[in-house]
């Protein structure tokens, strides 16, 4: 056992830690360990901070990745991806974090959020020891849906029809709908379009796979993102948004049955999606676990 650690080298190592979380990943998800497409969702969302990407580290053995210490988006946030025969790694993995990955406040405090999962006791005693807070504001509860087969009729309003990016890529109407659909009024800035054109150049992105609702204005009025790991037969839900002027009339619904459907052809078995909101709830996830973020704020 020849254990090293060193940093990030893109692009090369997208590739060899996206094939290390498929083959780790546990049926329910139960290795705790991120979804191969939530990593390649990190790397083609427009908010990453690509600057600090060579400060991802990497423990391999032998040459063989075995975990990873990483942000999602921006430094400040820490995740752990272990191979389960090297959990000794955390408090190493830990320290690294808290060395290379923190963040700056805006009061210019150092700070880490670390993100444990929450059937990980003793890592979670590790945090508590060395002086971590939980903060429930910024848990990440990862969901699980049953796909049905056969699966059932999807139906939508009179005057909406349910569409693929495949049949229509218009990326003003995309960034439209997930502008308004995450809280922003108005119409979004134009300026914004090559960071739509940016969420689909994932190698694995696929646009039979992305979901519109298209109103009777022509307008798309919901959008569901699905991406499906043909390996472990899982399909994974993100991004999700509805119109707030279209709530309330199982649009997102349609959407999000759509997309499970397609990838349930394919042949998944089962989607995942990271959130317990209701609305999820409600189509028939549930919760398997939750990574319960625990927040430090660091020595000068």
């Amino acid at each position: 056992m020849t254990i090293k650690q060193r940093n990030y080298k893109s692009p090369e190592d997208f590739e060899l830690i996206g094939d290390f979380l498929l083959r780790h990943y546990q049926p329910n998800n139960r290795d705790g360990n991120w979804l191969q497409p939530t990593w390649e969702y990190m790397h083609s969302h427009p908010f990453l901070d690509e600057s600090a990407l060579g400060k991802i580290g990497i423990w391999d053995d032998s040459g063989e990745i075995v975990a990873v210490a990483h942000y999602e988006s921006r430094l400040g946030e820490v995740f752990f991806e272990t191979h389960t025969d090297y959990a000794h790694l955390k408090p190493a993995m830990l320290e690294y974090g808290e060395k290379h990955l923190y963040g700056i406040s805006d009061d210019k405090q150092r700070y880490v959020r670390a993100y444990i999962n929450d059937f990980d006791k003793d890592f979670e005693i590790l945090v508590q020891s060395r002086g971590y807070q939980r903060w429930a504001d910024g848990d990440r509860p990862m969901s699980q849906f049953i796909i049905p087969d056969p699966f059932p009729e999807i139906s939508l309003p009179s005057g909406f029809r349910l569409k693929s990016l495949q049949d229509d890529n218009n990326l003003s109407k995309i960034h439209r709908v997930l502008w308004r659909g995450f809280g922003h009024e108005g119409e979004p800035p134009e300026d914004e379009l090559e960071g739509r054109r940016k969420m689909q150049s994932g190698p694995n992105f696929r646009k039979d796979l992305n979901i519109v609702v298209e109103g009777p204005d022509g307008y798309f009025v919901a959008y569901c993102g699905t991406w499906y790991d043909q390996v472990n037969r899982i399909a994974y839900v993100e991004p999700v948004a509805t119109d707030p002027d279209y709530r309330r009339l199982g649009l997102g619904k349609a959407a999000v049955l759509e997309g499970i459907r397609r990838c349930g052809e394919e042949g998944a078995t089962v989607a995942f999606v990271g959130s317990n909101l209701k609305f999820y709830l409600a189509l028939g996830f549930q919760q398997v676990f939750n990574s319960r973020c625990w927040k430090k704020i660091l020595p000068p």
